[in-house]
């Protein structure tokens, strides 16, 4: 098999997507393997000074640093489209391609293939967002046809201080969110310890539950030609039949 590259965009104080990346890809390497290009994002929150960090330059020029590799796919791994309008990934991973001659994806368009692709209409979030950005977020899935029937947020803006949540934490949080039955939860950060406490949890609680970490190596994976039922342990993402092509 011809080696296949994963490129993924990180923002700079995250230290969970790497470790938990590369761990999904290990069986698979090293015909599979993930590399990394960070640009700085340290706090997530609506203020001026926050909302300039995704400003599609930067990214741009990290992965310009990712096609000199030659990467088969390019990856944001980052929700920050989820608050700020699905449109904006569209566009960058549409400038990505432009710019690098690779095909590019981002962990938010991921997951909304993924809610498209299963029929979910009312969906459990859990993040560790500020108010009001959490409200961003239920508003922008509204608009898309999502009802968020149960959240949970952790009302920190981070952005390191998201991966020190002990998955105890997590397996709580979404514990709650599945009282209300959704169709599915979501755990939205690339920064919180999740993909985890997947596979354990879904068969406890009988409910599919997207990590950001997995939904973007799910969509990766596909990119790159590689079939995602490869990577076993992570949650029934990796094996649902409607996901696996």
């Amino acid at each position: 098999m011809q080696r296949k590259l994963i490129g993924m965009l990180t923002p700079s104080s995250n230290t969970v997507l790497e470790p938990y990346t590369s761990a999904m890809l290990q069986e698979l390497a090293p015909d599979v393997t993930a590399h990394f290009q960070r640009f700085r994002v340290k706090e997530i929150a609506l203020d001026a000074a926050a909302l300039a960090q995704f400003d599609p330059t930067a990214q741009l020029e990290a992965a310009a640093l990712l096609g000199d590799a030659h990467m088969d796919v390019i990856a944001w791994n980052g929700t920050s489209a989820s608050w700020l309008g699905f449109e904006r990934d569209r566009h960058l991973c549409a400038a990505i391609a432009e710019t690098t001659g690779v095909p590019a994806t981002s962990s938010v368009l991921a997951l909304n293939e993924i809610l498209a692709r299963t029929g979910v209409e009312r969906l459990g979030l859990v993040t560790p967002y500020l108010d009001e950005i959490q409200a961003e977020i239920i508003g922008h899935y509204h608009k898309a046809g999502v009802e968020v029937i149960a959240e949970r947020h952790l009302n920190d803006r981070g952005n390191f201080s998201f991966s020190e949540y002990h998955e105890d934490i997590l397996v709580d949080m979404v514990r709650d969110v599945a009282r209300a039955r959704p169709q599915a939860i979501t755990i939205l950060c690339t920064n919180l310890r999740g993909a985890g406490i997947v596979e354990a949890l879904e068969k406890d609680i009988g409910i599919p539950i997207y990590d950001s970490v997995s939904v973007t190596v799910w969509k990766a994976l596909i990119m790159a030609n590689v079939d995602p039922a490869r990577v076993r342990g992570w949650g029934g993402l990796f094996q649902d039949p409607r996901l696996t092509a």
